[in-house]
């Protein structure tokens, strides 16, 4: 039986002088990182932490996050993660939620956290990243299984509420066992983690990288020039990406002078890379080994487009991964055959448990499978396959844009606005319009100095796209609202 801490716990003894972590001047080796791990693991078990209580943690992306991570798992409770931008409001909600019992928060995000015991019952204490290491008895070991929650990672509810997707340690390993399978991060790697790891796509990166015994560098992405010079300094040879973080890099006009030759593989989630960003990143990085991936925080991944198809099917996130069974389904629930376009439908043993207290929620997405008693994840995205099987995203079902009695997928639109060149991002939603039922409407962001002007967008697209799918408006921004995660929030766009 493999939980999920004891692939680090066995690096750390494998490998007690390696460097595991970089966090700007900070750095830490596996032997000092194990002691802090056992020192906040006896200390949570003193604050009376048992084994599947939960434990919230509001932490910069920093030493103390993969500390705090690996000592709740440790102890055999349960890791809540919340992303730093977390307000007041909403920890209250995620606290009583979970029935939390500790929350380990960084002194740099108090405004956030100040005053919540008194508003959350079930907290029995907060921690401040500071008092990480006081003294305490050492922790007792605990007995936990592979069915026992690892994670609850809240994502955001159709209700509005956000939702706590459960993870087990058996969902989140055997999603760690698919992606190493066909990714291959080495224990050689140098992996620069510029994503937060509050969120799927970075935790596991963090995971992976101090369980093979890699050294992970935490870099944070505020300014582009800061992370490309950490590229180049710590000689990092693994960059994990999304569209917006690569977009940013890519418009720094002195990036061809810093020196990003070590790095072997580039990787992009959270959303597919328009086709001008990837050539972009293939001149900027020809070394570079890109995988295309498309997963959700329901089952960590879904699939990936291996590198030396990506010149051939730009656009696709590839085929299913390891150890999983995928496919399209219609209305009615039935499968398609390639060619065809439907929702997503996942089966596999990374596929969540379900939502945490959300059984209306959990029996949407958690329907009846193949087999007598089993159930399979219906992920709510729209994907096309191309006749071989390679899947094409469309939209999220509630991204669909219905307008004069056709429907629009926003990505279709989106692809052709990146092909302007002043172009650095755009989103495109679906508004209320009398005549139209929707219309579509484009928010661009463009690079600074440009001058390009709405009615020119709007011409571009109508020379490329059939006249119901081109923007009636476009609006230019200043930037584009995001989750920490990096996706574009189409919602918090359609509600302005």
């Amino acid at each position: 039986m493999r939980l999920l801490h004891h692939a680090f716990e066995a690096a750390a003894a494998r490998l007690p002088a390696k460097t595991a972590l970089v966090a700007g001047a900070r750095r830490v080796t596996y032997a000092e990182l194990a002691q802090r791990v056992a020192a906040l693991a006896a200390l949570l078990q003193a604050d009376g932490v048992e084994p599947g209580d939960r434990v919230v943690l509001l932490l910069e992306s920093d030493i103390e996050y993969a500390v705090a991570l690996h000592a709740v798992l440790v102890i055999g409770a349960v890791v809540v993660p919340l992303g730093v931008t977390t307000k007041a409001d909403k920890l209250a909600f995620v606290i009583d939620d979970t029935e939390a019992r500790v929350l380990l928060a960084d002194e740099r995000l108090a405004a956030a956290w100040q005053g919540v015991e008194a508003r959350c019952p079930s907290l029995r204490r907060v921690r401040s990243a500071a008092q990480f290491e006081l003294a305490a008895p050492p922790a007792r070991p605990v007995r936990r299984i592979d069915q026992d929650l690892a994670a609850l990672i809240y994502t955001s509810g159709s209700t509005g509420q956000p939702k706590g997707v459960m993870l087990t340690h058996l969902n989140m390993v055997s999603a760690w066992n698919a992606v190493q399978a066909y990714i291959g991060y080495a224990e050689s790697d140098v992996i620069g983690l510029a994503l937060p790891p509050t969120f799927s796509y970075g935790l596991y990166n963090l995971l992976m990288g101090l369980g093979l015994g890699a050294t992970v560098t935490l870099e944070r992405a505020a300014f582009p020039i800061k992370l490309a010079e950490a590229l180049e300094r710590e000689r990092v040879t693994v960059f994990p990406g999304v569209p917006t973080l690569y977009g940013a890099l890519l418009d720094l006009p002195q990036l061809g002078r810093f020196d990003h030759g070590a790095i072997r593989l580039a990787t992009n989630a959270a959303a597919a890379l328009p086709t001008r960003h990837l050539e972009r990143l293939r001149q900027a990085w020809p070394q570079a080994r890109l995988f295309s991936m498309y997963g959700l925080t329901e089952c960590k991944r879904v699939s990936y487009l291996p590198p030396e198809e990506v010149d051939r099917r730009p656009g696709s996130v590839g085929r299913g991964m390891p150890n999983q069974e995928h496919w399209l389904a219609d209305e009615q629930g039935r499968r398609l055959p390639h060619g065809q376009t439907g929702e997503l439908v996942v089966r596999g043993s990374h596929v969540m448990r379900g939502y945490w207290r959300r059984p209306e929620e959990t029996e949407r997405r958690l329907r009846p499978g193949p087999q007598e008693g089993e159930r399979v994840l219906h992920t709510g995205d729209l994907f096309r396959t191309d006749a071989d099987g390679y899947l094409y995203f469309v939209a999220r079902t509630d991204d669909i844009i219905k307008t004069r009695g056709e429907k629009v997928a926003p990505r279709e639109v989106e692809d052709v606005i990146h092909r302007m060149t002043d172009v650095t991002g755009c989103a495109v939603v679906g508004v209320p319009d009398d005549a139209m039922g929707q219309a579509v409407k484009a928010f661009v962001t463009l690079k600074m100095g440009s001058m390009l002007q709405p009615r020119e967008i709007i011409r571009f697209c109508l020379a490329h796209l059939e006249s119901h799918m081109a923007p009636k408006t476009v609006e230019i921004v200043d930037e584009l609202p995001k989750t920490e995660s990096g996706k574009v929030r189409h919602a918090a766009l359609r509600e302005r």
